[in-house]
């Protein structure tokens, strides 16, 4: 809990200490295989190709590249991040991920639960936009 000290401070009663020093451990990779990211980029960008194959016009190919410059941003630099100097851990390997699994904090997740909840949400945009540009060439 913290408190006003200020006048011990001032009394002399208390006694100013430096902050203890020890280890902190730096996870950056968020501890998954990178063939889920993988997977996840290539859902997202694959949006966008459906997306810029469905509804081809030249008015809409810069934003498209703007669109697919953002996600291969939004990962890339957390990829980058794990490569930085003081990250203490590396992603685990896909042996690795099949035989463990991942611990969350309700819990040991098994590996085929893990990548349906990373993967649920990219495959699901994907067909969504499969969908969207069948339609709209179906009505055409």
């Amino acid at each position: 809990m913290s408190k006003l000290v200020q006048d011990k401070i001032q009394t002399g009663e208390a006694r100013i200490v430096d902050a203890p020093k020890f280890g902190v451990k730096r996870d950056r990779s968020f501890g998954l295989p990178n063939a889920l990211y993988v997977g996840t980029v290539a859902c997202y960008l694959g949006f966008v190709g459906v997306m810029a194959a469905g509804f081809g016009n030249p008015v809409l190919i810069i934003p498209m590249v703007i669109f697919a410059f953002f996600m291969i941003a939004g990962f890339g630099v957390p990829a980058v991040w794990t490569r930085l100097k003081g990250n203490d851990s590396k992603p685990m390997t896909m042996g690795q991920f099949e035989a463990n699994g991942i611990m969350t904090n309700t819990g040991r997740l098994a590996p085929r639960d893990a990548a349906v909840q990373v993967l649920l949400l990219p495959v699901l945009v994907l067909v969504w936009g499969i969908t969207t540009a069948t339609i709209a060439a179906i009505v055409s």
